[in-house]
Formats: structure tokens, C-alpha cells, sequence
């Protein structure tokens, strides 16, 4: 890997754009750092550690801690990742969207802007309703003054919009001037910071006797094997043999050679994932939000069902990633006529 490395930076395309990477990762950083005002943000962390089983645990996960914190890219790459999945999927419901995704690079840039209008609505919708129940909640500076509130909710607002959207833009640049991949790398980036946290409360718990040494060992043991699986299911690829047909040009025969075409595995990556679990944590999060039933009722015993530890929810989660998995890279692989689908089968 190191000299794989040293290979790419000696190549003087590839040492631009892998600076030009670095410097995008910084500013996404930078951008994490800032607060947004009128935020307590004690009151906010401390609410959010309690909800780590709901959609709003997940959205402080992705932004590497960011929605904790009440920084201006608090929504992180979610609304951009969700809105590329539903784009990814409408392609197949959509005629519209189908004609555009045959068209070529033209077709290409038209879904593109579909993407970032739709990124920014559901940045928008998300921003609403994250304000509206955090100032409920107490969370937010309040004035005498009706108007004044009503200008902190849009001063909210317009903040968590604005980072959502540059989020997209830095991710697309990479796409352009980088190595690639923007959305995966900045997600990478945001989760990579929260690494540091989590060594410094291993270590007080080694040194509080909460944990015991071994136990430590066991899970960095398994974060590294659970890497070296996910390296390698990602890497790996399906070769389906082609034969190519013999013609005859003149007196000389041509072709008749056979060849492999490689298809990745795993063709969608991580976002149906993400989509998937999102979908998944609505319920418990609808839950956490209403009054809690008494035990032995029967929303008592629906609310454990639904709950993200429980063995319904893993099943439910688990047919949501094959669906989603399956519809993503049916859409990029552009199956729509029956004959297409039994000449790649």
C-alpha cells in the first residue's frame, strides 16, 4: 500500500489531485468546526448521546459528530446521498429520467441538476424539522420578540441548507479535480474524525477497570478484520467470460478470440446501506419522540419490536439492503427490456 502510494504521488496528475483531495477534506473539517448560533449545544449533545438508536444517532454518525456539535455541515452528506439513491431508483419508474440516463454525458448533466434540486429540498425539509423540534425542545435561544425567533429559526435554517449544499459541491469536486468518489470520501472523513474520541474513552475505561485489557484487544481485532472483509469484498469482481464471433475480411479471417468482462460485486457500495437504515429507523424514531407506554401494554411491546436491537428490526434491515442493493444496480446497468435482462443472465 505504501508504495502503491509513492507510485501515485511521483505521477505529477495524480500528486494534484491528490492534494487537491486533501485540501477539499480540509475545508470540509473547517466547515465542521464552525457552530452555528443560538444553539446550546450541552443540552443538544447530551439529547443526542440518548437517541443513538434513532435517524438522528445516524445523521450525528455521519457527520463525524457535527450534528452534536450544531456546526454549519451538521446534515452532513445525508440529503445528498439520499437523493442520489432516489434518483438512482426513479430511473427505472420514470420514463423521463430513463431517456436521460441513455442520452450520454447530455443525460448525465440533466439528472446531475434533478440530484441538486432534490439534494436541497430535502436539506430544506430536514432543516425544518430538526429547528422546529430543537427550538420545542428548549435547545434554542429565545427572545422576547416574536419576530426575533421567528429570524433565529431562519438564521438555523439557512445555515444547515448552505452546509448541506457545499457539502455537495465539495463532493462533486472531488468527483472532477480529485481522486473521486467525493460522497464516500467525505463520509470517510467525517467518520475517521470521531476515531480519536473513541481511543481516548477505550483508555478511560481501561483505566477506570470498566474494560478489561483483553476485551480491548478483542475489538481492535475485529475492527481490523471487519476492514480486511470490507477491503476485499469491495475489490472483488465477477468475470463473465465473452466470445467474440469470427468474420472474414478478403481472405483473412478475423476474431474468434475470447475475452472477460469484469463486474464488481459489489456495484452499489455503501450508500444503499445508508438508505436502507434511514428508511429502517424511522419507527423508533417516531417512538422516541411520543409518550413512553406503560409496561405490558401493547405499544410497549410493539415499541420493543420496532426497536433497533431487537431481531424484527435486524430482518427488516437486512431485506431493505438487498432491496435497495438490487434496484441500485439495476438502474446502473440501465435493465429495462426483458431481452436485456436475459442476455446478461
Amino acid at each position: 500500500m505504501i508504495q502503491t502510494i509513492r507510485k501515485a504521488w511521483g505521477v505529477p496528475e495524480l500528486r494534484k489531485k491528490i492534494v487537491f483531495t486533501l485540501l477539499i477534506l480540509l475545508i470540509f473539517r473547517i466547515g465542521n468546526a464552525i457552530p452555528v448560533p443560538y444553539i446550546n449545544t450541552t443540552l443538544l449533545g447530551n439529547y443526542l448521546d440518548s437517541m443513538s438508536g434513532t435517524v438522528l444517532g445516524l445523521y450525528n454518525v455521519m457527520s463525524g459528530g457535527a450534528f452534536a456539535e450544531a456546526t454549519v455541515f451538521a446534515l452532513g452528506v445525508q440529503p445528498y446521498i439520499n437523493s442520489s439513491i432516489i434518483i438512482q431508483l426513479l430511473t427505472i419508474a420514470i420514463p423521463k429520467f430513463t431517456d436521460w440516463s441513455k442520452e450520454g454525458e447530455s443525460g448525465q448533466k440533466k439528472l446531475s441538476l434533478v440530484t441538486r434540486w432534490l439534494t436541497v429540498v430535502l436539506a430544506l425539509v430536514t432543516a425544518v424539522g430538526y429547528t422546529l423540534y430543537i427550538s420545542n425542545s428548549g435547545m434554542v435561544q429565545t427572545y422576547k420578540n416574536t419576530w426575533e425567533n421567528v429570524v433565529v429559526k431562519i438564521v438555523l435554517v439557512a445555515c444547515y441548507c448552505a452546509g448541506a449544499a457545499l457539502i455537495m459541491w465539495l463532493a462533486e469536486r472531488i468527483n472532477e479535480f480529485g481522486i473521486g468518489n467525493g460522497i464516500s470520501i467525505i463520509l470517510f472523513a467525517g467518520i475517521l474524525s470521531r476515531v480519536p474520541s473513541m481511543v481516548s474513552g477505550m483508555s478511560i475505561s481501561l483505566k477506570s477497570g470498566a474494560m478489561q485489557w483483553w476485551h480491548a484487544l478483542l475489538v481492535v481485532i475485529g475492527i481490523l478484520a471487519l476492514i480486511v472483509l470490507i477491503t476485499w469484498v469491495n475489490g472483488a469482481e465477477r468475470r463473465i467470460p465473452v466470445q467474440y464471433a469470427k468474420r472474414q475480411v478478403g481472405r483473412k479471417m478475423y476474431g474468434g478470440q475470447s475475452s472477460t468482462l469484469p463486474m464488481k460485486v459489489n456495484m452499489s457500495g455503501v450508500l444503499p446501506i445508508i438508505f436502507a437504515q434511514s428508511i429502517a429507523m424511522i419507527p423508533s424514531t417516531i417512538a422516541a419522540f411520543c409518550k413512553q407506554p406503560k409496561e405490558g401494554t401493547f405499544w410497549y411491546g410493539f415499541l420493543n419490536a420496532i426497536d433497533t436491537k431487537s431481531v424484527l428490526y435486524m430482518i427488516f434491515y437486512f431485506l431493505m439492503i438487498i432491496a435497495f442493493s438490487y434496484f441500485y444496480a439495476l438502474s446502473l446497468i440501465h435493465i429495462s427490456e426483458p431481452t436485456r435482462l436475459r442476455r446478461i443472465s
